[in-house]
């Protein structure tokens, strides 16, 4: 397998499970998003720190801490993503995910568009014809929402960013990961602290498989976000970002078939769109030589 297609592989698992993951986030609707943000980047920490011990990466880990720059850029990440956290948490949490769903619809055009202008990549035909596809139906479903779509927009800009920040970092996908949930981790650690000893806070408060829950969204954030920031760094960036469109089509499905949010029949001609162009975009990357 060449390492395009390795990265295609990866890619589409990574998204096949955010795809699914609000079903996971909706279980913690009770707990506040802040606090459910907190808790991701705490036991994050520790699920990353689990991986780096079973792939000996200590060595590389320390190296990239004593690097200024790197831990500079993992900066810029860990805060894009943290903001892209803890608004789709949001999002769920308060019945939104229809309108969180179209933000990654919109985040692959910010990849496209971020590859092109910064990395200077090319798309072939085939990939010019899906992005068209694509662009007509998110201009739809914008149109439709009938007012500015803040939640979308957010979460599109925010990973769009991330993906361009890993792309250029000189760390490989579990050491970057790992950084940015250390610097994620005292601030963190710190609120949920403050919280507890002020008597709130979920954990230990609430039922045993909310607290359970809680300790697992570190579990929940590692295993995605290693395989994207794989997948991010064998691709274009204009690849990873049309993958992007398998994770917001599982958040529609559970948003309108086991949410039950309001969804116009009407909206599934943009949809199909959206599907189309990623069609037509795997093939093209499939079929395409390796360079």
């Amino acid at each position: 397998m060449t390492e395009r297609r390795r990265g295609l592989v990866y890619g589409v698992a990574a998204y096949g499970l955010w795809g699914i993951v609000p079903l996971f986030w909706k279980l913690l609707a009770g707990v506040d998003p802040v606090e459910v943000l907190a808790h991701r980047a705490v036991w994050g920490l520790f699920a990353f720190g689990a991986l780096v011990w079973l792939a000996s990466a200590g060595p590389r880990l320390r190296a990239a801490l004593r690097d200024r720059r790197t831990l500079a850029v993992m900066a810029v990440s860990s805060a894009l993503l943290a903001v892209n956290w803890g608004v789709f948490v949001g999002a769920v949490s308060s019945g939104h995910l229809l309108e969180a769903s179209l933000g990654y619809f919109i985040n692959p055009l910010v990849s496209v568009a971020l590859g092109m202008i910064v990395l200077g990549e090319r798309l072939r035909r085939l990939q010019w014809l899906a992005i068209a596809c694509a662009v007509a139906g998110v201009v739809l479903l914008t149109w439709r929402a009938g007012r500015v779509p803040w939640i979308s927009f957010v979460l599109a800009a925010s990973f769009g960013g991330y993906g361009l920040v890993r792309k250029l970092a000189r760390v490989d996908s579990l050491v970057g990961s790992t950084i940015e949930t250390i610097l994620m981790f005292p601030l963190a650690a710190v609120y949920l602290a403050v919280l507890a000893a002020r008597g709130g806070g979920a954990l230990g408060h609430a039922e045993l498989s909310v607290s359970l829950l809680l300790v697992a969204t570190g579990a929940v954030t590692a295993g995605p976000l290693l395989l994207f920031t794989s997948a991010a760094r064998r691709l274009p960036l204009s690849t990873v970002g049309f993958l992007q469109y398998l994770a917001p089509t599982g958040q529609f499905l559970i948003a309108v078939l086991a949410f039950h949010e309001a969804f116009a029949p009407d909206k599934l001609v943009a949809f199909g769109m959206i599907w189309t162009g990623l069609i037509v975009f795997s093939i093209d990357l499939w079929r395409a030589p390796a360079r």
